[in-house]
């Protein structure tokens, strides 16, 4: 179908997913959009270089195998416009550079991914722009944190060492009639489980590298702005900071079978955190759709779903009981990334980069993205991995 025959009210994100952004009427019956390699285009006459009407200028960009992958973005996020990046990181760089400018402050939640805290106490200080950390639990309380300086919010819900989910809505109301934007870092939960603009946001992100691609096989970033931010945003896309068309068409593959991954991995996921929460030897899991995590009601409230990435602790121990249980997994394996077929596991220390609130838990820490290996296997990995830690101790 092509895109103007279906659109998408009424539609659910499954259908969306499978058929928006891809017109094989006009790719010669290939049901997939094309990868379009190219930087130049070629115009037929001066008019047409110099009007500006013409589909395509310039390969950087834009083309086909990009602008689809846009479209589906902001179809899924409700978005006025989407852009394409080549990595999470250059995606976070685009939102803030659009927004913020020197003498600007942007508030940022304390348990922030950390390249993001290094963005902005590295890059955008050298730019003039500042930055104060703040509790992700502050919810209205952030309107205390407000001056003249804040041009900008940046959320990210949970997150991703600490799994703390932030009160968007009351942060929202909390700037209400001022001109400062509201951004959010969506990697965890997808549009599939997550409207932060439907909530008040202007501007949600992703690490498409993660649940968008799927595969472990691409770097790769989403921006999609509302109605007051997209302009600036589109702006700010001359720094030239773009997706390949080839890292576009893998992420293009990679949403067609999102629903069912998500669907898939939130399960697995939940149930390895219910499970590893009766083993006696875990402290605390924190994982936002356990009734006992601290912010369930919150995330019961804003979200339909959980992503496959959680954490959990064990008791304190030296790095040599750390190292025996990681070092002897069979299924799980050490990695920073996360969203693909394969599962991983890899000790972490929030304490060690907290500034504006103190990580007070003594226990020793582990991220887990749970992946597409039999479930009973992977409790199975992990049971041994939790004996030969407890033994190391």
């Amino acid at each position: 179908m092509k895109n103007n025959e279906i659109g998408a009210a009424g539609l659910s994100p499954e259908t969306i997913l499978t058929h928006y952004g891809r017109d094989p009427g006009n790719q010669f019956g290939f049901v997939n959009t094309p990868v379009y390699h190219g930087s130049t285009i070629v115009f037929r006459t001066l008019d047409e270089m110099e009007d500006y009407k013409s589909a395509y200028r310039y390969g950087r960009f834009d083309n086909p195998t990009m602008r689809s992958v846009e479209a589906l973005i902001s179809e899924l996020e409700g978005a006025d416009g989407t852009v394409l990046a080549p990595s999470g990181l250059a995606a976070i760089s685009l939102a803030l550079l659009s927004v913020l400018g020197a003498g600007d402050e942007v508030l940022v939640t304390d348990s922030c991914y950390d390249p993001t805290r290094n963005l902005c106490t590295g890059t955008l200080k050298r730019l003039g722009i500042s930055t104060t950390f703040y509790d992700p639990r502050i919810g209205a309380g952030i309107a205390s944190l407000i001056t003249d300086r804040t041009k900008a919010i940046f959320v990210e819900s949970p997150g991703s060492l600490t799994f703390e989910i932030q009160d968007l809505p009351a942060i929202v109301a909390a700037v209400k009639g001022r001109e400062i934007a509201v951004i959010v870092d969506n990697s965890w939960a997808t549009p599939l489980y997550y409207r932060p603009l439907e909530l008040g946001a202007d501007i949600v992100l992703h690490a498409g590298t993660k649940m968008f691609v799927g595969h472990s096989d691409a770097m790769f970033g989403t921006v999609s702005a509302n109605a007051r931010t997209w302009p600036a945003l589109l702006k700010t896309r001359q720094l030239g900071i773009n997706a390949s068309p080839d890292d576009s068409a893998l992420a293009a593959r990679g949403m067609k079978t999102l629903a069912i991954r998500m669907k898939e991995l939130s399960a697995r996921a939940l149930e390895m955190a219910t499970w590893l929460e009766q083993q006696p030897d875990v402290t605390r899991v924190y994982h936002p759709a356990l009734p006992s995590h601290p912010d369930h009601a919150i995330w019961k409230r804003d979200y339909t779903g959980s992503g496959s990435l959680f954490a959990f602790e064990l008791p304190p121990a030296p790095r040599a009981a750390v190292a025996a249980m990681v070092d002897g997994f069979r299924l799980f394996a050490m990695g920073y990334s996360w969203g693909g077929y394969e599962s991983l596991c890899i000790p972490t220390h929030p304490e060690r980069i907290r500034t504006a609130t103190e990580w007070a838990n003594e226990g020793s820490m582990f991220r887990i993205h749970v992946g597409l290996e039999g479930i009973d296997d992977l409790k199975a990995d992990m049971s041994a991995a939790i004996a030969r830690f407890m033994a190391a101790r």
